[in-house]
């Protein structure tokens, strides 16, 4: 059996730019004094003329973003999560969101997974934050390879975006020839008595959940959702007709996430049981990032036993 390739989503980021930037001399980045951690200093020796740093000063960043996203260019702005959507959130409203200016969030560091650097730096709340923002285009990649399509695509399209990419490296889950496309999910695996919509790294875990459910007789779907915001309506809808049971697996707080995303589709649309995986209402810890995985219950265990809860709630 081949090596599974592990890549941290955060360094097809940094790849990406580089790849932009090859492409478009339009295309500018800035970072707040983080740039070997978030990787954008892969562009940085690329283009130096065409990166700056706003040192620590996350607001002033998004500001200046702003007004160079006015003057035609292309600009990817980047910190970690909690810096990105947490501090600077007035300036990403007020001058990102509410004229919406054509800038694109690059937020590394994301979640539990952060690991030793602990609870002030692991952010469970940013995709609740930035969700609220009207007009806010969200994007969670599962993998290296999602996550470059991610950022082609958010080049592409007109209007804010937040990207979150991990520290942690992660499985690769899709191949070169996966077709990403902002507010679709996509079915990895149909099944008849439940659905497991994930994102992010928990996607590679709802697969192994699938597995362990399918040697208990229980046949489970799993959808990816890379794009959090506009969420796929449909294919949730088609998901509850299907299997009648959904659970929801992030690394992100159970409040405000995809799992709250999805209820509010299914309780509009389809009333169906929705059981939700994630960070329960509580802030993390300091530990390695694999263990603290399995401290929270970001695991295919848990999965599973939501998976079973989810199922005896329809009968």
């Amino acid at each position: 059996m081949a090596d599974v390739i592990k890549t941290a989503t955060r360094d097809a980021y940094g790849k990406a730019l580089v790849e932009l930037g090859q492409k478009n001399d339009k295309v500018i980045v800035f970072d707040a004094d983080l740039a070997a951690a978030t990787k954008t200093g892969m562009f940085k020796k690329e283009f130096p003329e065409r990166f700056i740093d706003c040192g620590i000063a996350e607001g002033n960043m998004m500001g200046v973003a702003a007004g160079m996203a006015t003057a035609g260019y292309t600009v990817f702005a980047s910190s970690f999560a909690m810096f990105a959507a947490g501090r600077a959130f007035e300036q990403v409203r007020n001058t990102i969101g509410y004229p919406h200016i054509n800038v694109k969030i690059g937020a590394t560091h994301a979640g539990i997974s952060v690991g030793e650097d602990g609870a002030s730096h692991q952010c469970c709340e940013d995709i609740a934050l930035m969700r609220t923002i009207p007009g806010m285009t969200i994007i969670n990649p599962a993998d290296d390879i999602e996550a470059r399509l991610a950022v082609m695509a958010a080049a592409e399209m007109d209007g804010p975006v937040y990207m979150r990419f991990g520290r942690l490296a992660v499985p690769r889950i899709f191949d070169e020839n996966y077709k990403f496309e902002i507010g679709k999910g996509v079915y990895l695996r149909e099944g008849k008595d439940v659905t497991i919509i994930a994102t992010g790294l928990m996607v590679e875990r709802a697969l192994q959940a699938a597995e362990q459910l399918k040697a208990e007789g229980i046949d489970a779907a799993v959808i990816n959702m890379a794009t959090i915001k506009p969420i796929d309506r449909d294919i949730i809808v088609d998901a509850a007709k299907k299997t009648g049971a959904i659970v929801t697996a992030e690394e992100h707080s159970v409040i405000g996430g995809l799992g709250e995303a999805v209820a509010g589709v299914v309780a509009e649309t389809t009333p169906v049981p929705v059981l939700r995986v994630g960070v329960e209402d509580t802030f993390g810890k300091s530990g390695p990032a694999l263990e603290l995985l399995e401290i929270f219950g970001l695991n295919a265990e848990n999965i599973c036993a939501k998976a079973k809860q989810a199922i005896e709630n329809k009968q």
